[in-house]
C-alpha cells in the first residue's frame, strides 16, 4: 500500500531524502510553477526506479488526450520485469474534474496500489487544485505525496546559480548572482541557459556584473524597474531611452504599461510599509518579489515621497484608460506617461 503523505511543506525535502536513500514511495503528485525543478526530480525518480535492462517494459506513460483508466489499472498491476519497481506516469489530468465513473476507477487503483509500482501524477499545463467536496477521491489521494515545486528565492537560488557557474569552471559572488536572478525573474529554466552563456563569455575566472549586463537579456519586470529607478534619479532621458528600446523590439504596449504600473505600485507599497516600520521582507511577501528586488525597490522608494508615489499610480491608471479606450498612438501615450512620472519624481 502507498505510504501516508508527509505535510505539504515537508514534501519537497522528503522527496529529496527518499531519492538519496532509495526509499521512494508508491504515489506522487508533482506540480508547481518551477518546471525546471519538477522535470529534474521527475527524471531522477525515473532513473532511480527504472535502472536496468527492461526500463522500457517497466515504464508506462498516459497523457490526457488518450487516457484510459482501465489501461492505467492494468499498468499499475503489471509485475516488473528484471527490476523491483515499475513506474506509471499520468500527465496533465485534472483528477477532480474526471467523470464520476473515472473517479471511481481511480479510487479503486489508489486503494490497492502495489508496493512494486510508483504511480506519478504530473501537472505541467494543467493546474493542480483539490476539491474536498469530492470526499472519497480526496481521501484516496491523501495517500499520495503532493510535492510542489516553487520558485526558488534568496540564498537557495543564489547557491543554485553559483553551483551552475562552478560546473562551467567559473565563480560568481553573491551580488552578481542576485543581480542575475533579478534580471531573469529567478526562473531556473532561463537561468540555466544564461549561466551557460556566461561561463562561455566571461574572460576571467569569475563572472562579473559587467559580463551579466553584456550577455543577459533582462525580463520586462527588470526593465520596468530600471525605468522607474531612472525616474526616481531624475534621469528622464535614460528612462525614455529604455522605453524606446522596448518599443523598437515591438513589445506589447499593454504589457509595457502593466509592468511600469506594477513597479509604481510596489514603490507606493514600499513607502507605506516604511511609514509603519516595515521593510524589504514585508514588501517581498506582499508583492511576491525576490528579496533582492524588494531591497532595490525599498531603496528607490526612499527617494520619493508617498504622495508622489500615489500620484504616479494614478497617472498609470489614466494612461491605462487612454490606451484601452482610445484609438490614439500607444507609444505616444507611454512617452507622455514617462513625462508625467518624471514630473512627479522632481523634488
Amino acid at each position: 500500500m502507498a505510504r501516508k503523505a508527509p505535510a505539504a511543506n515537508a514534501a519537497y525535502q522528503q522527496l529529496k531524502s527518499d531519492l538519496k536513500a532509495g526509499t521512494l514511495g508508491s504515489c506522487y503528485i508533482l506540480y508547481g510553477e518551477e518546471a525546471y525543478l519538477r522535470e529534474y526530480y521527475l527524471d531522477r525518480m525515473r532513473k532511480k526506479l527504472l535502472d536496468g535492462p527492461a526500463e522500457a517494459f517497466n515504464y508506462h506513460r498516459f497523457r490526457r488526450e488518450d487516457l484510459d483508466w482501465d489501461a492505467v489499472a492494468e499498468a499499475v498491476e503489471a509485475m516488473p520485469m528484471l527490476a523491483e519497481r515499475t513506474v506509471v506516469e499520468v500527465d496533465d489530468v485534472d483528477l477532480y474534474r474526471e467523470p464520476e465513473a473515472a473517479r471511481e476507477k481511480l479510487i479503486a487503483i489508489l486503494d490497492d496500489l502495489p508496493d512494486y509500482c510508483c504511480l506519478i501524477f504530473v501537472y505541467d499545463t494543467v493546474d493542480f487544485t483539490q476539491d474536498k467536496r469530492l470526499k472519497k477521491l480526496h481521501k484516496a489521494l491523501e495517500r499520495a505525496q503532493c510535492v510542489e515545486f516553487r520558485r526558488q528565492s534568496g540564498a537557495e537560488l543564489r547557491a543554485w546559480i553559483q553551483r551552475q557557474a562552478q560546473r562551467g569552471g567559473k565563480t560568481m559572488d553573491n551580488a552578481v548572482a542576485d543581480h542575475l536572478a533579478f534580471l531573469t525573474d529567478g526562473s531556473l529554466s532561463s537561468l540555466s541557459s544564461e549561466v551557460q552563456k556566461l561561463t562561455a563569455y566571461a574572460a576571467g575566472p569569475a563572472i562579473t556584473r559587467q559580463d551579466v549586463d553584456a550577455v543577459v537579456e533582462p525580463t520586462l519586470t527588470a526593465v520596468s524597474f530600471d525605468i522607474s529607478n531612472a525616474l526616481a534619479d531624475g534621469d528622464y532621458d535614460r528612462a525614455l531611452a529604455k522605453l524606446r528600446d522596448l518599443l523598437a523590439m515591438q513589445q506589447d504596449e499593454t504589457l509595457l504599461l502593466g509592468a511600469i504600473s506594477a513597479q509604481m505600485r510596489r514603490l507606493l507599497y514600499a513607502r507605506i510599509l516604511g511609514e509603519h516600520g516595515k521593510g524589504a521582507d514585508q514588501l517581498a511577501s506582499l508583492c511576491g518579489m525576490s528579496e533582492y528586488g524588494a531591497r532595490l525597490t525599498v531603496s528607490a522608494a526612499r527617494r520619493l515621497p508617498t504622495e508622489r508615489c500615489a500620484r504616479a499610480v494614478t497617472a498609470c491608471l489614466e494612461a491605462d484608460r487612454q490606451l484601452k479606450t482610445s484609438a490614439g498612438d500607444g507609444p505616444r501615450i507611454l512617452e507622455l506617461l514617462l513625462v508625467r512620472l518624471a514630473q512627479e519624481a522632481e523634488p
